[in-house]
C-alpha cells in the first residue's frame, strides 16, 4: 500500500487506486477503503473500475453503518462533470436529477442549473433556454452560471437580443464573476465570426481590462490589438507594445513582435524593424513569424541598419518566459545506461519493454531528445513513420524552441522526415506545387502514416475522405476505385495533390486560403479573404477566427520552411522573392 501511495503519479489510474482500496479493505481500514473507492467512483465514472467500486461501496456502507464517510457535493459534481466530458449525457442527467432532489442550498441550485447545462451540451438549445429562463436560484454563483448558459443557448439559437440581455444582467449583478468573463468571450467571438469589429472590439476590451489576471485576458487583448492593426489605426503600435508588456507569455507575443517590425518598416524605420525582427528570431526560433522575419531581414535597407537602441531598451524590460533554447546532445552516463538497457531488451525481442525503459528514462533521469532519437530510428526502420515523428514530439517536447543549428541534423531529419520522396516529388511537379510545402502538409495531416484514418474517416497521407476520393478518382480516370486504395501512397498523393491544386486555383492562387479551406472548408476560407484589405498573406492568416485553423495554416507553412532548410541545398530564389513581395509562399508557380 505504501508503494501504491508513493508512486500514484506514475501508476495507471484508477487501477492503482483499486489495488490500494482492496489492500485497505483487507487490512481492516474500512473507512479509508471507502474513501478510496469513492474517489474511483466519482473521478473515473467511465472506467470499468467504477462499477466494481460501486459494488464495494455498497458492501462497505452496510459494514460501516454510521461510520461510513459522507460524500461531499463537490465529489458528486466531479462525477457529473466527467460524465459530461465523456458525452454520457443521460447518466449525467439522471444523477443531476437525484442531486437536485436530495441536496440543499447552493449545491441544489447548482444541480438545477446543470440540468440546463446538460440540455445545452446535448444541443437542445431551445429546451435549455426555456429551462434556464424560468429557473430561480438564490445562490449568486449558481445564478451567474445560469445566466452564462442562458446566454450561450440564446447565441446558438441566433437570439441576439436575449444573448445581450443575459450579458447585461451578468455585468450588473456579478461584474467580477468568472462566468461574466466567459460570457464576454462568448459574445466577443459571436461578433468576431461575423467580422463585426465595432461590436466585438469593446467587448474584448472589457474582458482584457476587467479580468487582467485571467487566462483569457491575453486572448481578448490580442483581438483588440489586431483589430487596430488591421484597421490601420494610429494606436496599433501602442497596443502591440502593451500586449508584450502585459502578456509576455502570450501565444501572440511572436505575432506582436513581427507586426511591430512591419509597422517600423512601413514608417521607414529600418533600425527599429531590425531590432523587432531579431528579437523575434532569438526568442521564437522555428515559429512561423520567425521564418517571416528572417525573410524580411534580407531586405537591403534592414541588412544595412544597426538595431534600434530604443527598441532594445524596451525589449530589455519584457520578461518572456524562461525557455530552454538548447539541449545537450552528448549522452551522460545515465543516458548511456538507459540506451544500453533498451538495446539489450530490443535484441531479446522485447521491444515494448525497451520502449518503456526509454520513456521512463525521459521522464526521470536521462536526456529525452537522445532517447527520442533512439526510439524514432527504431520505428522508422520498422516502417512506423508516424510513430517515429511522435516519439520526437513526445519525448523532446520543447524541440521547436531550439535554433536550427543547436541540434544535429539527424535529429531534425527524424522530426521532419521525407518519406515516399519519389512519389511526393513527382506529383508536386505534376501539380506545380512546392515539394517541401507538400511534405509539410503530409506531416501535419498524417505524420507520413499511409494507413492513418482520422475521426472524420479521412484516409492516408493527405487525408482524403472516401467520398472525395471516389469523386477525384472519377475525374482522373482511375477505374474501379476502392477506399482501400487511399492507403496506397502513390494513389493518395495523386488524389491529394490534384485536390489541393484545384483548391489553390479556385482561390485565385492563395495557398494560405487553400490551406484554411483544407481544414475549415472552402466557403469559410473564401469569405475570410474579403474581410479586410490584406497587405501580406500573414495578415489573412492572423485574421482567421478559428484558432484550430489558424494554427494549422501557420504550422504547415513553418514546417515547409524547416523542410527547405533540411533538404534543399539552398532556399530557392523564387521562394525568397515571393516572400519578400508578400506573395503566397506555398505556391510552386
Amino acid at each position: 500500500m505504501r508503494l501504491l501511495r508513493d508512486n500514484a503519479a506514475e501508476l495507471p489510474q484508477p487501477a492503482g487506486l483499486e489495488l490500494l482500496a482492496q489492500g485497505l479493505e483487507k487490512s481492516g481500514d474500512l473507512a479509508e477503503a471507502a474513501r478510496t473507492y469513492q474517489r474511483i467512483y466519482h473521478e473515473y465514472p467511465t472506467a470499468s473500475e467504477a462499477g466494481r467500486a460501486a459494488a464495494a461501496l455498497s458492501r462497505l456502507r452496510q459494514r460501516l453503518g454510521g461510520r461510513y464517510p459522507p460524500v461531499k457535493p463537490d465529489m458528486r459534481f466531479t462525477r457529473v462533470d466527467k460524465l459530461l466530458a465523456a458525452k454520457d449525457y443521460e447518466r449525467a442527467r439522471s444523477e443531476l436529477q437525484r442531486m437536485s432532489e436530495t441536496l440543499t442550498g447552493a449545491a441544489r441550485d447548482r444541480a438545477r442549473v446543470w440540468l440546463g447545462r446538460v440540455r445545452y451540451l446535448r444541443g437542445q438549445d431551445a429546451t435549455a433556454l426555456k429551462w434556464l429562463a424560468a429557473l430561480r436560484v438564490t445562490s449568486p454563483e449558481a445564478d451567474a452560471e445560469r445566466l452564462y448558459y442562458l446566454l450561450t443557448s440564446a447565441r446558438r439559437l441566433g437570439r441576439t437580443s436575449e444573448m445581450l440581455a443575459a450579458l447585461e444582467q451578468l455585468t450588473a449583478r456579478y461584474p467580477r464573476s468568472p462566468w461574466r468573463l466567459e460570457a464576454l468571450v462568448a459574445v466577443g467571438n459571436h461578433y468576431l465570426l461575423q467580422n463585426d469589429v465595432s461590436r466585438y472590439e469593446p467587448i474584448f476590451r472589457a474582458c482584457a481590462d476587467g479580468f487582467p489576471e485571467s487566462s483569457q485576458a491575453a486572448y481578448c487583448h490580442w483581438k483588440v490589438a489586431w483589430a487596430a492593426y488591421l484597421s490601420r489605426k494610429p494606436g496599433a503600435k501602442a497596443l502591440l507594445e502593451e500586449h508584450l508588456r502585459r502578456f509576455p507569455a502570450s501565444e501572440k507575443a511572436d505575432a506582436a513582435l513581427y507586426y511591430l517590425g512591419r509597422l517600423a518598416q512601413f514608417s521607414g524605420d529600418p533600425a527599429a524593424a531590425r531590432a523587432w525582427f531579431e528579437e523575434l528570431i532569438r526568442e521564437y526560433p522555428n515559429h512561423y513569424y520567425a521564418t517571416l522575419a528572417e525573410s524580411r531581414l534580407q531586405a537591403v535597407e534592414l541588412a544595412a541598419a544597426a538595431p534600434s537602441s530604443e527598441v532594445k531598451r524596451f525589449l530589455e524590460k519584457i520578461r518572456f518566459p524562461p525557455r530552454s533554447h538548447a539541449f545537450d546532445f552528448q549522452p551522460t552516463r545515465t543516458t548511456q545506461f538507459r540506451l544500453g538497457r533498451a538495446r539489450l531488451l530490443a535484441s531479446a525481442g522485447l521491444q515494448s519493454w525497451a520502449e518503456t525503459e526509454l520513456r521512463f528514462g525521459a521522464r526521470t533521469d536521462a536526456q529525452g531528445p537522445l532517447l527520442a532519437m533512439e526510439l524514432a530510428r527504431s520505428a522508422a526502420r520498422g516502417g512506423e513513420f508516424g510513430k517515429s515523428i511522435r516519439y520526437i514530439k513526445g519525448l523532446a517536447p520543447g524541440y521547436l524552441w531550439m535554433p536550427f543549428e543547436a541540434a544535429p541534423e539527424e535529429f531534425w531529419r527524424l522530426a521532419y522526415p521525407l518519406y515516399y520522396k519519389e512519389h511526393l516529388e513527382r506529383f508536386a511537379r505534376l501539380r506545380d506545387l512546392d515539394p517541401y510545402f507538400l511534405a509539410a502538409l503530409i506531416r501535419q495531416e498524417s505524420e507520413f502514416d499511409a494507413k492513418a484514418v482520422s475521426r472524420a474517416k479521412a484516409v492516408g497521407l493527405t487525408q482524403v475522405l472516401p467520398s472525395t476520393g471516389r469523386e477525384l478518382a472519377r475525374k482522373l480516370g482511375l477505374r474501379r476505385f476502392a477506399v482501400s486504395m487511399l492507403r496506397h501512397p502513390e494513389v493518395n498523393l495523386n488524389l491529394g495533390t490534384y485536390y489541393f491544386r484545384k483548391l489553390v486555383d479556385s482561390l485565385e492562387g492563395h495557398v494560405e486560403a487553400a490551406l484554411a479551406s483544407y481544414n475549415a472548408g472552402q466557403s469559410r476560407a473564401r469569405m475570410w479573404l474579403h474581410w479586410a484589405e490584406y497587405r501580406e498573406p500573414a495578415e489573412y492568416i492572423e485574421t482567421i477566427p478559428f484558432s484550430e485553423t489558424r494554427n494549422y495554416v501557420t504550422t504547415v507553412l513553418r514546417n515547409a520552411e524547416i523542410y527547405r532548410r533540411l533538404y534543399a541545398a539552398e532556399r530557392p530564389a523564387a521562394v525568397a522573392a515571393r516572400a519578400e513581395a508578400g506573395a503566397p509562399v506555398g505556391d510552386g508557380r
